[in-house]
């Protein structure tokens, strides 16, 4: 599942760290199961200012790409077995829109996984 979103506005680290948290969140309260989570904020010296943030789940991922100064946001979230991908991000949605009103989603694409032939 691709989120694209524009208008992402995340003045500093902590609002970052809110993201992240809601990641964190988003997975506990679905049937995935987290196995490791990381947060690695960008100063703008090699990227522009803005974070990736991974939470790796036992089923796949969820991750977040942000560029803070340009508004972009790209979320992911991959998942295998019985647990929703759709879940996960409508469960991100939601708050993201909550929290950030003028927030515009661009794209949203489920693309299926381990595809194999019959």
């Amino acid at each position: 599942m691709f989120l694209d979103y524009v208008h992402a506005r995340f003045a500093d680290e902590s609002e970052y760290q809110w993201l992240y948290e809601l990641m964190r969140e988003a997975v506990a309260q679905s049937s995935a199961t987290e196995v490791h989570a990381h947060l690695a904020p960008f100063d703008g010296t090699t990227s522009p200012p803005g974070f990736a943030a991974v939470v790796l789940i036992d089923e796949s991922h969820i991750t977040a790409h942000c560029y803070a100064d340009r508004g972009l946001l790209a979320v992911d979230c991959f998942t295998c077995g019985e647990t929703d991908p759709d879940h996960i991000a409508d469960y991100l949605h939601e708050r993201l829109m909550k929290r950030m009103p003028e927030l515009v989603c661009l794209r949203r694409e489920r693309v299926n996984r381990f595809i194999t032939e019959a």
